[in-house]
């Protein structure tokens, strides 16, 4: 029996000293995990996006020709405009290829520069509370950076030039929606999208399975929020 008490309480020792709480945590560990799993995900992303293909061959992601010109896209396609309807969609998901590296220098900089209460709130959030911290820190800085190099890669896309004549006129009337006036901000907006989309799954897989991550104070900071 004594053997068995003894047995049954260092099992109860083991438990509670495993167990971990969020409130058990430093505000040095809640804070260098968190950095930790935001600069493993920033990149992943951005690797993953800022590939050849990156945006073209990924169905999450790729940009598609904006609604208004989708409406046009069949009569193109009959007029034999087809092939200058596919060269601008490779052009636009070319160029948010281009435009992606950029944005991780600013998602780093925005990861060093967060207090420990956002990285306590972050932790305690929704499953993409640190992609809307991005979000609402680097979605104007990363707008700058990418909208030159979007610029630049479809400057000698007739139909990109075509398309923003005519949609700027459409606009006047109410036929196109203000955010798709211009087609380099248009393709600069989506590429926003893809990135902080892409990052919102890499913060959901490490919240799911923090164990399956290969830093130990990521499955010690993440762990203790499951």
């Amino acid at each position: 029996m004594r053997r068995l008490l003894t047995t049954l309480a260092l099992i109860s020792f083991s438990i509670q000293a495993n167990a971990l709480d969020i409130n058990d945590l430093s505000n040095a560990d809640a804070s260098s995990g968190l950095k930790a799993a935001l600069i493993q995900s920033a990149g992943k992303a951005v690797g993953q996006l800022g590939a050849v293909d990156g945006f073209f061959n990924n169905p999450q992601v790729k940009i598609p020709l904006p609604d208004s010109m989708k409406k046009a896209e069949k009569a193109m396609r009959m007029f034999g405009m087809g092939k200058q309807a596919d060269e601008l969609v490779l052009k636009m998901n070319r160029a948010a290829e281009a435009a992606v590296p950029e944005a991780k220098t600013l998602l780093v900089n925005s990861v060093k520069k967060m207090s420990v209460q956002d990285a306590k709130d972050i932790l305690t959030g929704g499953d993409d509370a640190a992609t809307q911290y991005f979000k609402k820190t680097t979605s104007g800085p990363m707008a700058e950076k990418f909208l030159p190099i979007v610029k630049k890669a479809t400057e000698n896309v007739a139909l990109a030039q075509q398309y923003n004549k005519f949609a700027e006129m459409g606009s006047q009337y109410g036929l196109v929606k203000k955010d798709q006036t211009n087609l380099e901000q248009y393709v600069t907006q989506k590429t926003l999208d893809g990135v902080y989309l892409m990052m919102a799954e890499e913060e959901k897989a490490i919240r799911q399975d923090p164990m399956g991550q290969a830093s130990g104070l990521l499955k010690k900071v993440f762990g203790a929020v499951k």
